[in-house]
């Protein structure tokens, strides 16, 4: 039997694994701002399950990764290298999604995304048994 707290953390990292998926597909077809989003969100959906694991959440995107800078980051659970990607992704989204005529590098679209798999696997092996929750 599964606890709404297990739920929960299957729900986002199927939803980060989706991201993931819907990036790649997007680069695949030279959707450089769709990709952008993808990879975005696919960190943030993940993160928001990390955060989800101490009870913790954010009405905001900004909120999201300061409490993950604060409770994961900072004690030394989580790298600092990838939630300083994290960070690059959301300002990378942000310029795509809210600017005109900004289109993301497809070279660094393309590092990203694998930052992006490298950031949802980490998150993957943070995760508490679902077992103990």
């Amino acid at each position: 039997m599964s606890s709404p707290k297990q739920d929960l953390l299957r729900y986002r990292m199927s939803r980060a694994r989706e991201a993931l998926n819907d990036a790649d597909a997007a680069l695949h077809e030279e959707r450089w701002n769709e990709a952008s989003n993808r990879i975005y969100y696919a960190m943030l959906y993940a993160t928001t399950a990390l955060l989800a694991t101490r009870d913790l959440s954010s009405s905001r995107h900004s909120g999201a990764i300061s409490l993950l800078h604060e409770h994961f980051v900072r004690p030394g659970t989580f790298p600092r290298h990838l939630a300083h990607q994290l960070s690059a992704a959301f300002d990378m989204r942000t310029e795509s999604d809210y600017q005109d005529f900004a289109e993301p590098d497809p070279v660094r679209l393309r590092e990203m995304h694998g930052q992006a798999l490298a950031f949802v696997g980490t998150v993957e092996k943070l995760l508490p048994d679902p077992e103990k929750l």
